[in-house]
């Protein structure tokens, strides 16, 4: 089903059943590993401004989550990966992870070239290279995130989404 809009969202009544619609956002995010460290960007905008969160944003029409995660991780870091080269980690979309609305987010992981550099662009303040199994705090559920891509990392060895270089 289709997300609602603001002139669409509503209740509608059926015969045996109230559907209730709500504007849901559909987002992308990577976890982008380099050797023992994970990059972050700190948000240069509410809600959370100043805290380190993954690389990531909204997708647009006509494009898939995984083209958009390439594309947010070039644009907010410049890193560029290919988008073959992002593997999925899992859908966020629990109800209430976004103080803004309801956000469903899909997660790529990708490992990168040891010496990969990264700056910082679009909507980051900064970006920095923290390590993957201790990453401070990190806004959103972005700290479940990395944990559950960690997880999956050391399960299938660096081979999973690893980069290659250009």
């Amino acid at each position: 089903m289709a997300a609602a809009t603001s002139e669409t969202a509503g209740a509608h009544t059926g015969s045996d059943h109230t559907e209730t619609f709500e504007t849901i956002r559909y987002t992308a995010d990577v976890v982008c590993i380099r050797g023992a460290d994970v990059l972050v960007i700190e948000r240069g905008w509410d809600p959370h401004k100043g805290m380190n969160a993954l690389p990531g944003g909204h997708v647009d029409p006509g494009e898939s989550s995984r083209a958009a995660a390439a594309r947010e991780l070039l644009e907010e870091t410049g890193v560029q990966v290919d988008a073959s080269d992002l593997m999925l980690v899992g859908v966020w979309d629990a109800p209430g992870r976004d103080p803004r609305g309801r956000y469903v987010t899909a997660v790529y992981v990708v490992t990168v070239p040891e010496g990969t550099a990264a700056h910082a662009g679009d909507d980051a303040a900064v970006v920095r290279w923290v390590p993957l199994d201790a990453p401070g705090a990190i806004a959103f559920d972005h700290g479940q995130i990395v944990a559950t891509a960690r997880r999956q990392h050391l399960a299938c060895g660096r081979a999973i989404g690893t980069a290659r270089r250009a």
